[in-house]
């Protein structure tokens, strides 16, 4: 399943288009090409969205789902994803209700919903209620086989969660495309599954299957394409993320891309866990990769920089100043385009 071109969406988000919570459902709104009708967010209704949050994309806030049936949604996605993947109390209302106006529900969240009997009890035939953090079938563990295959491997890493390792990602992949390359995303996180149709949503993977479940993606794809995107998760510097290892071990990237907020000097709710100079971060990530030589040397070739939060004149010092800091190229792959780090990653 994915998120079709031919239903009608509305995505759930409260409190989410301002907070820090709506990675989800503004990633949709950003990348998605199915025809998004509403967008509910109590605390944003009436609103702009393209003001509120810098996307393109005219689409009417409405407080609630009861609103939103104006606009008859046929689909309502979950948009939120908060620390935990558990679904807020106050959400559950809203569901019934979208499952009792007959739309079938995507749900990213770690709260499984498709075999909660009070909520089958609501579907009509037609309904469906797909749950994404899905551990897949048959996977075992890693065994560095990535590494044979001849296709570019770029996998997007961070300084922090939430900080446009997806996005960058994406806009890499697009970019590869509009050159005519023969190119691949691959997602690895809820919101990346909603938009391409597959991938592995990693945190739902255990942890001794994880490398494994990304090998296994990567050699699927790996023989068919020239160069893999391979959506970043967590970050090496997080105190709770285990996702990053498991990607580099799965993948055998053969170039990184670093994710970082300009600005931004410790993880984000983690006041105590400071992020050291980017170059030390580049060179942790280096050192990782290989594992002193276990594997192959794999350079960060560029520098992925969230400026959302400044304006355009703000952003370009803060892209020329990482620049010199690191001496590697820097751009915001959102704000002016991603062919900057993909011209680097092609050097490389």
């Amino acid at each position: 399943m994915r998120l079709g071109l031919n239903q009608r969406i509305a995505i759930l988000l409260h409190e989410g288009i301002r907070g820090l919570d709506g990675k989800t459902g503004l990633a949709i709104l950003r990348y998605s090409q199915a025809p998004i009708v509403a967008v509910i967010d109590r605390d944003s209704t009436g609103k702009s969205l393209p003001e509120l949050t810098g996307i393109k994309r005219e689409v009417p806030i409405v407080a609630s789902v009861a609103a939103a049936l104006e606009y008859k949604p046929e689909v309502l996605v979950i948009g939120i994803a908060p620390g935990g993947g558990v679904v807020p109390d106050d959400y559950w209302l809203e569901i019934k209700d979208a499952l009792q106006a007959g739309m079938s529900l995507i749900n990213g969240l770690h709260t499984l919903m498709a075999n909660m009997p009070e909520l089958n009890a609501l579907l009509k035939p037609g309904q469906l209620i797909w749950d994404v953090r899905k551990e897949p079938s048959n996977i075992g563990i890693a065994s560095g086989m990535a590494r044979t295959l001849l296709c570019r491997r770029v996998l997007t890493v961070g300084t922090d969660m939430a900080i446009g390792k997806m996005s960058t990602s994406l806009e890499l992949h697009w970019a590869a495309k509009l050159r005519g390359w023969n190119s691949k995303f691959l997602a690895t996180g809820q919101t990346g599954v909603m938009l391409e149709g597959d991938g592995v949503p990693l945190d739902a993977v255990r942890v001794d299957f994880a490398a494994g479940a990304v090998e296994q993606m990567v050699m699927r794809y790996g023989k068919n394409y020239d160069i893999l995107h391979i959506e970043g998760q967590g970050s090496l510097l997080h105190p709770g993320s285990t996702a990053t290892l498991p990607l580099i071990r799965g993948s055998q990237p053969t170039q990184l891309v670093l994710a970082h907020r300009a600005g931004q000097v410790h993880i984000r709710k983690h006041p105590h866990v400071v992020i050291p100079p980017l170059r030390k971060v580049i060179q942790l990530y280096e050192t990782v990769a290989s594992a002193g030589g276990a594997f192959a040397s794999v350079p960060v070739v560029g520098i992925a920089l969230n400026t959302a939060h400044l304006d355009e004149s703000a952003a370009h010092e803060a892209i020329a100043q990482i620049t010199v800091e690191t001496g590697l190229p820097c751009t915001d792959v959102v704000r002016f385009d991603a062919n900057v780090l993909l011209d680097a990653v092609m050097k490389n």
